[in-house]
């Protein structure tokens, strides 16, 4: 099978590749929004309909009690090794819309850029795989590899029904190496492999004082006011040396070796240019760490929203009856999201005034994971990103989480190389995401690479 035939392929029908995925883009497949359901069904079908079309066989679409998982398989040879595809079709809520240069649905081509909803998380960067199997079956008319598909559609909704699936469909999904591309690259044109993810604790903490919100004249300075109250407690869970709080959080923590922190350092990090681009003047990291040990080899705790009185227009003098907030706590080697949640648990149990009603809920987790980097399919990823973009692959941990990863590797026993082709300028989340039509096509060429390389480790 000639590498150089599919490659050719790839970038002859480049513009049809991006037509469909505008297609697929047009869809609103918004899993946390049960307005959308029939929308995320839709994008279900169409990705189904797809990987048929292109040859792949096996093509099942699986109810769950949420939104549907797509699977598929092309197994033509048991002597080759099998890599299992995930990616998912849900996306972000698009809002707020007045943001957005051109409408989220409508995807539009500007400055060698392709902006939409979901253009880089995850559905360009899913696509790329299809579009790899696609050159290879049109050209050699069959894979390197056999090859398998599992699409979700609630990876932003939190992964509900993954897991489950994952445990009941041992058998069809099992593989020698799982493949995602839902990260990023270090930078631009520097082509990058995810080996450590980290995981998350995300809790939610309510405070109930009055029955009912109340005049702050009548009533100031004699009822505790919940937000005062919870401001207080979140206050308390960091030290003035950026550190957390909370008794034991750092006993499980698998500190950074000096092989990892000389690789951190060796990275073409600007960090003026960081500051920057998100208009800080300074950063603030745990005592002893560098922003990207920070970010990416060290736990870190922030409240990521809160709320409680009057928020509206004008003035309004009440002393309110709820404050809430919720929490993300992100995760590193050894650490596990139940025992951080009860950490958190107790804290605020302990440190609740007797003035008010606790409400804690551990919403969801996720572990984090790290991979060895001298695995054969890493280093096949390796080969397959040096020959494409003609330089050297950077090893990194993100910063981020991706709970499916430690899933595979529990249910599974599957690692994951994190082949991602992202920016973090790409706005993922935010209006105007967008996804480079470049990084889009190199993503197609390194994942037909891949197969060829993983296919060649026997």
């Amino acid at each position: 099978m000639s590498v150089s035939s599919a490659l050719a392929y790839a970038v002859k029908h480049e513009p049809r590749f991006v037509d469909e995925l505008k297609s697929l883009l047009r869809i609103p497949s918004v899993s946390t929004d049960p307005a959308y359901a029939g929308e995320v069904r839709r994008a279900a079908v169409w990705i189904a309909d797809h990987l048929h079309e292109i040859g792949i066989d096996e093509v099942q679409i699986h109810a769950t009690e949420g939104h549907p998982i797509v699977t598929a398989a092309h197994m033509h040879d048991a002597q080759r090794p099998t890599v299992l595809v995930y990616g998912h079709y849900d996306v972000q809520p698009p809002d707020p819309l007045d943001l957005w240069e051109t409408p989220p649905f409508e995807p539009t081509e500007r400055g060698g850029r392709l902006f939409a909803r979901g253009a880089s998380d995850d559905k360009g960067q899913l696509f790329m795989h299809a579009k790899a199997a696609e050159s290879w079956l049109r050209t050699a008319g069959e894979l390197p590899v056999n090859l398998k598909f599992l699409i979700e559609g609630e990876e932003e909704s939190g992964s509900v029904h993954l897991r489950p699936f994952l445990e009941a469909h041992q058998e069809r999904l099992a593989a020698d190496v799982a493949l995602i591309s839902d990260t990023a690259l270090f930078a631009e044109g520097l082509p990058s492999i995810g080996y450590g993810l980290r995981g998350m604790a995300y809790v939610e903490v309510i405070l109930d004082g009055p029955n009912r919100d109340l005049h702050s004249g009548v009533y100031g300075g004699a009822v505790e006011n919940p937000i005062h109250a919870l401001t207080r407690l979140i206050a308390g869970l960091h030290d003035e040396q950026g550190r957390v709080t909370l008794s034991g959080f750092y006993d499980a923590v698998r500190d950074l070796d000096d092989e990892e922190r000389e690789a951190f350092r060796s990275l073409p990090f600007d960090e003026a240019a960081w500051k920057r681009d998100i208009g800080i003047s300074a950063a603030r990291t745990e005592e002893g760490y560098s922003v990207l040990e920070a970010t990416c080899g060290r736990p870190a705790l922030d409240v990521n929203g809160i709320g409680g009185g009057y928020q509206g227009e004008g003035a309004k003098t009440v002393l309110p009856s709820r404050a809430g907030a919720k929490i993300s706590v992100r995760l590193v080697p050894d650490q596990r999201p139940n025992e951080v949640a009860a950490m958190l648990r107790r804290y605020f149990t302990k440190e609740t005034p007797p003035t008010m009603k606790l409400t804690f809920r551990d919403l969801h987790g996720g572990m984090p994971v790290l991979v060895d980097r001298s695995l054969p399919a890493m280093q096949a990823a390796f080969r397959a990103l040096r020959d494409e973009f003609g330089r050297q692959p950077v090893f990194i941990r993100e910063g981020g989480s991706i709970p499916v990863v430690a899933d595979f590797q529990e249910v599974l026993g599957l690692d994951t190389v994190l082949m991602g082709f992202g920016l973090d300028s790409d706005a993922i989340h935010s209006p105007n995401e967008h996804f480079g039509l470049d990084r889009f096509c190199q993503g197609i060429a390194s994942s037909i690479r891949f197969m060829k390389e993983f296919a060649a480790t026997g």
